[in-house]
């Protein structure tokens, strides 16, 4: 068994808002400048909404340039490199870096480089894939 990984759909559906069950258990994305965490500068922890591990930390928070990819909250790093696990994604005819939650599975966002960001990473994170908890 692995835990939270182990959690039927009725689990999720029953836990998750219908938008949080799009992104983190069906892959989905929000759309570009909706997420109620996108303009958030607040100091704290940005949380996985499925099961409450911290994956990303506010000073890593910062605000893409890059066209395209400034429509969801945008972190330079991780909280920790045991929070989230990295995974090829080659849907959709592209290829790219799907953002996974370790603990529990779910679908975050994707891994772009980004040159205006300090660590020239750029996790590109769906809002309803997270929960705020401020300091």
């Amino acid at each position: 068994m692995n835990g939270m990984r182990d959690k039927d759909e009725k689990y999720w559906k029953e836990k998750l808002t219908p938008e949080q069950y799009k992104v983190l258990r069906e892959r989905g994305t929000e759309r570009p400048g909706t997420g109620e965490l996108l303009q958030n500068s607040q100091t704290g922890d940005y949380m996985c909404a499925g099961c409450g591990s911290v994956l990303f930390k506010s000073d890593a928070k910062y605000e893409s340039n890059i066209p395209g990819l400034a429509g969801w909250p945008s972190f330079a790093d991780v909280a920790s490199s045991d929070t989230v696990e990295l995974v090829p994604d080659n849907s959709l005819g592209m290829s790219r870096t799907e953002v996974i939650c370790k603990n529990c599975g779910g679908h975050l966002g994707h891994l772009f480089d980004d040159s205006s960001s300090p660590t020239n990473q750029h996790y590109c994170i769906n809002s309803a894939a997270l929960e705020f908890k401020k300091k």
